[in-house]
């Protein structure tokens, strides 16, 4: 399979920063004293409530974010991550892209569903290049199952060393996904006249958005949580490379559907009570009797999320080579919900805390004051070069 002339998961595997692979200059290289052109990138992350983007400008320092924008998408165009109506996608996306002006090329797509895959593994006593490649990607289908012809594949060299016997080691990433999922996102972007450039993983974004490497604890796991409308994505990182990831069908509207189920509501009713009550305060609930039912109900339905959580905590730790875990970093717009992280902490006995979306980047004067980043960081860590 020659993976130069497909559409690739091409930024799914970060680089470490002293390194690069393959003969490619390293990021901001170049002649010294040239100033080196900005790079933009649009980072495009479709969900299934909204369509969020960023501008972002990578130039060799800080990435700069220019510009945040986004549209709300009708219910069922996305499901569980998978497009469902392609031509209603794309609708959309050219209503986001013409009232936002934004660049129509250098984009980056982010997806996330459970019909992707993200291996490391270490191969010994190879020198040979081709020989190297055909191994990766032996192992690769072997550790994902995925069938060959029906997965869209990248890979990285992330560290070289020498083992106990003198043979040249590698550790490598895979990522793999197939290619059904990424054909249908493509095609919406194609038919709304938008150039996709690269394909990411959510969860990589994610940890580029909340996570910067200046800011990680080279002893413990960097954990990260963006909890979306459908869908919860787990991201776990040893500071450099994302050892592991999930996607969770858990989201917000969990929570709604259960408030309306408990207590008889429309989900619109449903939605306003959430963002009314505080899960660590029933101070606030003055006379409305329904707050308190309603908290009662999301920390029950909370639990689920939990149990998942600690789930993957636990077969991440039980991987070899695995860091401790101190924190977990939360952000989608679930967590606009007061209390939150406090409750996760107390089901889960893991320190929870919101992460800020905006970690990663410098901010532009020109971006203003937001009050819905949260939602907004997957798009962000989406136009941060890796």
């Amino acid at each position: 399979m020659d993976l130069k002339k497909e559409i690739k998961l091409s930024d799914l595997v970060r680089r470490p920063a002293t390194k690069t692979q393959g003969g490619a200059k390293p990021s901001g290289g170049g002649a010294p004293g040239k100033r080196q052109p900005k790079q933009e990138i649009v980072g495009l992350k479709i969900g299934a409530s909204q369509i969020a983007a960023s501008r972002v400008v990578n130039n060799g320092g800080a990435p700069k974010l220019v510009q945040l924008a986004r549209v709300p998408l009708e219910p069922g165009v996305v499901v569980a991550g998978e497009v469902r109506d392609i031509p209603a996608l794309a609708s959309a996306l050219v209503e986001l892209f013409r009232t936002n002006k934004l660049p129509r090329r250098g984009v980056r797509l982010g997806i996330a569903t459970n019909r992707i895959g993200v291996r490391s593994f270490e191969l010994e006593g190879i020198e040979d290049e081709r020989q190297l490649a055909n191994a990766i990607l032996f192992r690769a289908y072997e550790e994902l199952s995925i069938p060959a012809d029906e997965a869209v594949l990248d890979y990285r060299v992330v560290s070289e060393g020498v083992n106990e016997a003198g043979q040249r080691s590698r550790r490598v990433v895979v990522a793999a996904a197939y290619r059904d999922s990424i054909d249908r996102y493509v095609a919406a972007c194609e038919e709304a006249g938008i150039e996709v450039a690269a394909v990411d993983l959510e969860a990589f974004a994610l940890l580029r958005a909340v996570a910067p490497a200046a800011a990680r604890d080279e002893q413990a796991a960097v954990v990260a949580l963006t909890i979306g409308h459908d869908r919860t994505t787990l991201a776990i990182s040893d500071g450099v490379t994302c050892d592991f990831t999930r996607v969770l069908e858990w989201g917000g509207a969990n929570l709604e559907d259960a408030i309306a189920r408990d207590l008889g509501l429309t989900g619109a009713e449903a939605r306003q009570l959430k963002l009314a009550l505080d899960l660590g305060d029933d101070a606030s609930d003055g006379d409305d009797p329904r707050l308190g039912r309603a908290r009662a109900t999301l920390a029950h339905e909370l639990q689920t999320l939990a149990r998942e959580l600690l789930a993957s905590l636990r077969f991440y730790q039980s991987q070899t080579g695995s860091l401790a875990v101190s924190t977990v970093l939360i952000t989608g717009g679930t967590t606009n919900l007061r209390g939150l992280a406090e409750e996760l902490e107390r089901l889960t006995r893991v320190r929870v805390r919101r992460a800020d979306p905006l970690a990663g980047v410098q901010i532009a004067d020109t971006l203003g004051i937001r009050d819905d980043l949260a939602s907004l960081a997957v798009a962000i860590g989406l136009g941060i070069e890796a």
